[in-house]
């Protein structure tokens, strides 16, 4: 705050001391340290007034906040447009589905062997073909 050393103290003592006497000096010292702590109280209260009217830590938090809520929207869209990117590369239409993987639905194979890029789940195209071969015997 202010730029005293330790030398200017003992200058501004030693004056007191040839001005005030030794008889005036403490009484002098003590009125000059109640009167500095009494200001000093009054700007910390006056401070801490000005805080609580303009809220300065609610102010940070909100602000903070703020921006964890931006961050979590912009995690949310890319979650959500991810999300609609598989949704469109799952569904797959029916009429594409015959046309894309060249087996024919109707003969045993369900359209839930049939993945999103069209190729043909070959379990699935096994059981199928036991399943017809047995049919064949049987006839």
């Amino acid at each position: 705050m202010l730029d005293i050393g330790f030398t200017e103290l003992l200058l501004v003592a030693v004056i007191a001391l040839v001005v005030l006497g030794p008889e005036r000096l403490p009484q002098a010292i003590r009125t000059t340290a109640y009167w500095v702590g009494k200001i000093r109280r009054s700007f910390q209260s006056v401070k801490e007034e000005l805080e609580r009217e303009i809220d300065a830590d609610g102010i940070k938090q909100q602000l903070h906040n703020e921006a964890v809520m931006k961050e979590l929207n912009k995690t949310r869209e890319q979650f959500q447009s991810q999300i609609n990117d598989l949704k469109k590369s799952v569904s797959i239409d029916p009429a594409e589905d015959q046309t894309s993987s060249g087996v024919n639905t109707s003969s045993g194979v369900d359209s839930g062997s049939v993945s999103g890029d069209g190729s043909v789940n070959q379990q699935a195209v096994n059981d199928t073909s036991a399943r017809l071969s047995q049919e064949k015997g049987s006839n």
